[in-house]
Formats: structure tokens, C-alpha cells, sequence
């Protein structure tokens, strides 16, 4: 593994230099993501006009909008359908070398079978392990959660019958077919040498899936039910629901494409987990973020809730018409950002994960432009310096412990750049190339260098 400043070979100043000089290519295409969210908004138009469609077609059954949570399930299996389709077809992702697959050189069944039985092992008793843990945790058994049991549950079987011919036909081809899932398998047979790192990326990669893939499932049906079912009549000419309903579409741009991230972590489309992140502050920050986390921290009572005694952007602005169409566009645009992010991931998005090396779309601007979008729309739709109590302490704590998100924001955006500095030179270039010319990220380095220039002149004066 290189050091976080190497950047070529020889490392020289003129490799850096032309390193720095133009912005390194994304491993994903822009069209990928465009493709899953031209799927998704023509579902939800389809959605939403199956009444007519059905009526024209004279279809049985009921003639409403498709607004349930199978409908939400479909919408995801569609977008993520084409999603794959468009990186296999048209880029023919299943080629790169980062796959780790030589097509043209297939092992015979018999080559591959023992190695195959022992990864399998290794899949199922994760597997196992992962519903055992769903089954204890009392926070899956309750709420939203339940809809993702439901389909976990229902996928268990069909997903332990495909693996078996999915792994004998991928080990064929795989040039390493000995990879985490089968040092884990290993370790549990006992037959073979096993590698301890393996292991632990095994565990990270699976720990990351069962956990983030649950929370996603679950929030499917929600927003798309709400998506569907709003009249389009009621928000025109009405800022604050009109900014509300875009907000909405955009969150559940962001849901869906989202959680295909999660449950294509495939091989062949070159979406697989090339390592989870192996620092423990890295887990801790991404963490606190989600349920059931989460919950202790700004749920009712939370130790850092920052909404106490608050009302939202619309009521304060409700007499302020003008104003109020500018604050919606203005939380639009941080809205659109943020989902506009999660797109350019395509099939690859998940948390505390590289899986390659986003340069496109908003990370032309930022490093993390979900982050600063998403904590910036807090501070636009919440107005923590806006109380209903009159009481400035209760600005003080909400201005101060939304600050405390920030700050939480920021460690995990930092712990998510040293676990890519570790693991990809391309990523090196970027960081490099971002904090030169990056609009937004050079222009925050410079202010930073500037407030440690003016601090070190004011130590220095004082001693």
C-alpha cells in the first residue's frame, strides 16, 4: 500500500504537478445514475396515473394510484434494474480489470467446486448470523422496520437457492476466487489457512450491508406513498407546500437510488466492497447518525436536540409570500444537491465503504457535497435562532447543538477521506486536485490557511 502522498511512480514534482493538473475520472458514469432516475420518476408517473391507465385498458382490480410498499419496491428493483442494464450493456462494466474477472478464461466446475463449498459456508453462516441479530434487536421488530423484515424475510430462501449457482459460475471466472467470504468459510471449516484480515473485511463488509440495508428497505414505502398520493393542485401557488412536496420527490430520489446501492454490491457490474472502513471512528460518526443511535441523541428528549421550542421555515415566512418562494427554491436547491449526490453514485452508493472513486456531478465541487448541503438545509429549514418560547436560552442550546451535527458531520466526512487516502491512488489525486481547484473546496482550504496563518501571528505576538 502507498503512503497518503504518493501519487505515481517516482512521486516527483513533476508527476505532481500533472497529477494536479486536470481532475481524475470517476469510476461511474453520470449516465448510470441518470438512467435509474429516469426509471424512477416514470414509475412514479405510471403511479400515479394507473387509474386512468387502468381505466383505458379496462384492467381488473382497483383503479387507484399504485401508492404501497410493494409499489416502492418496485420502483427500487426498476431503477436498479436499469441501472445495471445501462453499466453492462452500454460500458460495459463487467470488462474493467477492477472486477477481478477474466471472462475469456473459465475454469471447469471441477477446478472451482471445493473452493465454492467452502465460500458458500462462509456466505449462509453470515447469512445466519445477520438474521440472529435482526431477531435480538428489538428496534427491527417495530415501526418501519417491519416492512424490511417482511422482505428480508421473504427474500431469505430464494437468495439462499440462486447463491449456489450465482458463486459456481462466478468462482469460474473470478481470478481470485479465494477472496473474504471464502477466509471466512475457511475459518469456520477449519480445513484450510485462513487470513485474519480477510475475516475482518468479510465482517466489516457484511456488518455494513445487514445494517444500512435494513434502515434503507425500510424507509422505502413512506415517501413514495406520499409522493404518489399528493395532489399536484393543492402546491401550486402554495410556497411552503410546494417546497415541502419538492423536498419529498427529491429525499426519495435520494432513498431509492440509494438503497440499490446497497443490494447491488455485485461482482460483475464492478459495484463490489473493495473494504469497509477499518478505523472504529469512521463506524462511531456514521453511526450516530442512524437509528436507533441516532434516537438518543435528537429524538424527543435527545441529548443534543436542536428543534426544542422550534417552528419550521413556513411558519415564520407564512405572511412573507415572495420570501417564502425564494427560502423553498433555496431549500430546493440544497435538497437537490444532496439527492443529486446519492445519483452520481449510481449502483455503487453506501456508507463507510470504497467501492471506487466519484470525481463527477456535485463531487467536481466538494469532497462531501451531501454533507454540506444536508447540514446546510438544516440550518435553512429548522431556524434554530427562531424559538416559539421567546426564551434566548432556548437559541443559544438549538444554534449550539446543531453546530454539535455539524461537527459530527465533519469527523465523519474526515474519517471517510482518511479511509480512501488509504486505499486508492486515484482518490489521492482527487483529494489533491480538489483542494487546488475544487470551487468550493479550495476556496474553504485557503479560508482555513488564512485563520491558521492569523492565529499563529497572533501566538507569536504574544509570547
Amino acid at each position: 500500500m502507498t503512503s497518503d502522498h504518493t501519487f505515481g511512480a517516482g512521486n516527483t514534482a513533476e508527476n505532481n504537478d500533472r497529477s494536479s493538473a486536470s481532475r481524475p475520472p470517476s469510476d461511474v458514469s453520470w449516465a448510470v445514475g441518470c438512467a435509474g432516475l429516469t426509471t424512477l420518476l416514470g414509475w412514479i408517473v405510471v403511479c400515479r396515473a394507473w387509474p386512468h391507465i387502468a381505466d383505458a385498458l379496462a384492467l381488473s382490480g382497483p383503479h387507484r394510484p399504485m401508492n404501497g410498499p410493494l409499489s416502492a419496491l418496485t420502483a427500487m428493483a426498476l431503477a436498479g434494474l436499469a441501472m445495471g442494464l445501462w453499466s453492462v450493456l452500454i460500458e460495459k462494466v463487467h470488462r474493467r480489470p477492477s472486477t477481478g474477472i477474466d471472462w475469456n478464461n473459465p475454469r471447469p466446475l471441477s477446478a472451482i467446486a471445493e473452493i465454492s463449498v467452502t465460500k458458500l459456508a462462509g456466505l449462509w453462516a453470515t447469512w445466519a448470523v445477520i438474521g440472529m441479530l435482526y431477531c435480538l434487536a428489538r428496534w427491527y421488530w417495530q415501526g418501519q422496520y417491519l416492512f424490511a423484515m417482511d422482505v428480508l424475510a421473504t427474500a431469505a430462501i430464494p437468495l439462499f437457492l440462486l447463491s449456489i449457482p450465482y458463486v459456481l459460475w462466478l468462482d469460474r471466472v473470478t481470478i481470485e476466487p479465494r477472496d473474504h467470504s471464502w477466509h471466512f468459510g475457511a475459518m469456520l471449516i477449519g480445513r484450510e489457512p485462513w487470513d485474519r484480515a480477510q475475516v475482518a473485511k468479510h465482517s466489516r463488509a457484511w456488518i455494513i450491508k445487514g445494517f444500512f440495508g435494513a434502515f434503507m428497505i425500510s424507509i422505502l414505502p413512506p415517501g413514495f406513498a406520499f409522493i404518489v398520493n399528493v395532489p399536484l393542485s393543492e402546491i401550486w401557488g402554495h410556497p411552503v407546500r410546494f417546497g415541502q412536496t419538492l423536498f419529498q420527490l427529491l429525499f426519495v430520489i435520494d432513498v431509492q437510488i440509494g438503497t440499490v446501492g446497497y443490494l447491488l454490491t455485485l461482482r460483475p457490474l464492478d459495484a463490489h466492497i473493495r473494504s469497509g472502513n477499518p478505523f472504529v471512528a469512521g463506524w462511531l460518526a456514521a453511526l450516530l447518525c442512524y437509528p436507533p443511535f441516532v434516537n438518543g441523541l435528537l429524538g424527543p428528549g435527545g441529548a443534543i436536540a436542536y428543534e426544542v421550542n422550534t417552528a419550521d421555515w413556513g411558519f415564520w415566512l407564512h405572511n412573507h409570500t415572495a420570501l417564502a418562494w425564494i427560502w423553498a427554491g433555496g431549500l430546493g436547491l440544497l435538497t437537490a444537491i444532496y439527492a443529486w449526490a446519492t445519483v452520481a453514485f449510481g449502483i455503487r452508493f453506501s456508507n463507510l465503504t470504497y467501492r471506487g472513486v466519484i470525481t463527477n456531478g456535485p463531487y467536481a465541487f466538494s469532497r462531501h457535497p451531501a454533507y454540506l448541503s444536508k447540514n446546510l438545509f438544516w440550518w435553512g429549514s429548522v431556524l434554530p435562532f427562531f424559538v416559539t418560547s421567546g426564551n434566548p436560552v432556548d437559541i443559544v442550546r438549538n444554534c449550539f447543538f446543531l453546530g454539535c451535527v455539524n461537527a459530527i458531520y465533519f469527523w465523519r466526512a474526515k474519517t471517510e477521506e482518511a479511509h480512501l487516502l488509504r486505499e486508492d491512488m486515484k482518490y489521492r489525486a482527487y483529494h489533491q486536485w480538489m483542494a487546488q481547484h475544487g470551487a468550493i473546496t479550495s476556496r474553504l482550504n485557503r479560508l482555513a490557511r488564512l485563520l491558521t496563518r492569523h492565529r499563529a501571528g497572533l501566538s507569536s505576538s504574544g509570547t
